[in-house]
C-alpha cells in the first residue's frame, strides 16, 4: 500500500459534553458473507463497490483521526475480512502502534480467521472480538442463513493458536440461544477467552420482529447470579477505554463477563468512540442520524483544512446520549439504517 503524505497535526476531538474522542471504529465494507437474522435481511442489498472508499483512503483518514488523538482503532464490517488486500490495510495501520496508536483490533465473524489470524498477529493486532451465537450447528445456520459453525470454530482456534487475547461477543435472543448462554460462557472461559453478551439493537429492517427475541440483560444476570458467583470485574485491556461494556468476574469459571445493554442501561455518559463507513461517513453515535461526510473533504483539493472543518462540526453534532428501545410488538427500528452499513 502506498504510504499517503503526513497528516498535519491538529486539535484533539473533544465533543461539547467535554469527552475526548480516543477511540474509532472504521468500517471497510459493508458486505458480510453470513445473513444473520437479527442483523440483515436474507436478499441484502450491499453498497455499490464505486461508493466505497479504497483502502488508501481509508489508511489517509485512520491517520489523520490518530493525529487528532484517537489512540484505539477497531477494523469493522460487515465482516472485514472479505474485503480483497484487507490485510494491506492492517499492515500499513500496525505501523503506527506505538506512534500515536496504542491498540489495533478488529471485529469479525470467524468465518475466514483460520486464514488470517497469523498475518494479523504479524501486523501487530494483539486482541480481536468474534462473534458468536451459539454452537449448536442447527441453531447457527437458522441465525446466520450459512451452514459454517465449523469454519468459525477453526477461526477462533487458528486466533488463540496465534497469540491473539479473544473475546466472544453474543447477541442474547429470547427462545433462541437463551438457555444456551451458561454453557456458552462456560466454554469460553474454558478456553481462556472473555465473552460479552449484548441485547439486540433495533438498526434496519429485517424479516421476523426483534420484540420476539429481544432479552434483557438485567433478567440474564439474574439467572446467572442464582447459578454462580458473579463480582464486579477487573479492569483490563477495553475496560479501561470507557467502552459500553461491564465487566464481572465469575468465581466458578474463572473468567469475565461482559454485560451490553444499550436498552435496559444506557452507557453513553463516557463515550468516546466515533464511528466511520466504508463510504466515509462519520456517524457521531451509532444510535443517531447524525453524520459528516469524510469522503468528500479527503478528495477535496485541501483536504487537511477540509478534515479540520469537518471534525469540529462532527464534534459540536455528537449527541449526549442515543434513544434506543424495543417496547413493543411490530414497532419499527429506531433506524433505517442496518448495522452492518455503519460499522458493528
Amino acid at each position: 500500500m502506498t504510504v499517503p503524505a503526513t497528516v498535519s497535526g491538529s486539535q484533539p476531538l473533544i465533543d461539547r459534553f467535554a469527552r475526548a474522542i480516543s477511540y474509532l471504529r472504521l468500517s471497510v465494507t459493508d458486505r458480510c458473507d453470513l445473513r444473520c437474522a437479527y442483523c440483515m435481511p436474507e436478499r441484502m442489498e450491499f453498497l455499490p463497490r464505486a461508493e466505497v472508499l479504497t483502502l488508501e483512503e481509508m489508511h489517509r483518514m485512520a491517520l489523520a483521526f490518530i493525529a487528532r488523538g484517537v489512540t484505539k482503532l477497531r477494523l469493522t464490517g460487515g465482516e472485514p475480512l472479505v474485503r480483497r488486500d484487507m490485510i494491506e490495510l492492517v499492515r500499513a495501520l500496525g505501523r503506527k502502534l506505538g506512534d500515536g496508536l496504542s491498540e489495533l483490533t478488529m471485529t469479525t465473524n470467524g468465518t475466514r480467521l483460520a486464514e488470517f489470524a497469523a498475518p494479523l498477529a504479524d501486523a501487530g493486532m494483539r486482541r480481536i472480538n468474534i462473534s458468536l451465537d451459539t454452537r449448536d450447528p442447527a441453531l447457527f445456520a437458522r441465525l446466520a442463513r450459512r451452514d459454517c459453525l465449523s469454519q468459525v470454530l477453526a477461526g477462533i482456534a487458528a486466533a488463540k493458536a496465534a497469540g491473539l487475547r479473544v473475546k466472544i461477543n453474543t447477541v442474547a435472543l429470547k427462545g433462541l440461544n437463551e438457555a444456551e448462554i451458561p454453557a456458552l460462557i462456560e466454554w469460553a472461559h474454558g478456553e481462556g477467552h472473555d465473552l460479552t453478551l449484548i441485547e439486540v439493537m433495533p438498526l434496519g429492517e429485517v424479516e421476523g420482529d426483534r420484540f420476539d427475541h429481544y432479552l434483557p440483560l438485567d433478567a440474564v444476570r439474574r439467572d446467572l447470579e442464582a447459578r454462580w458467583t458473579l463480582s464486579a470485574g477487573t479492569v483490563r485491556g477495553a475496560a479501561r477505554n470507557a467502552g459500553p461494556a461491564r465487566y464481572v468476574d465469575i468465581a466458578e469459571t474463572g473468567g469475565r463477563l461482559g454485560l451490553i445493554t444499550p436498552l435496559t442501561g444506557n452507557f453513553c455518559e463516557g463515550c468516546n468512540r466515533v464511528r466511520v463507513t466504508a463510504t466515509g461517513q462519520l456517524f457521531m453515535c451509532l444510535g443517531g442520524e447524525g453524520q459528516v461526510d469524510l469522503r468528500a473533504a479527503l478528495r477535496s483539493d485541501e483536504p487537511d483544512a477540509a478534515l479540520d472543518a469537518a471534525f469540529a462540526r462532527a464534534m459540536g453534532e455528537k449527541p449526549e446520549r442515543h434513544a434506543f428501545a424495543i417496547d413493543r410488538p411490530g414497532a419499527a427500528p429506531a433506524l433505517a439504517r442496518h448495522m452492518s452499513t455503519t460499522g458493528g
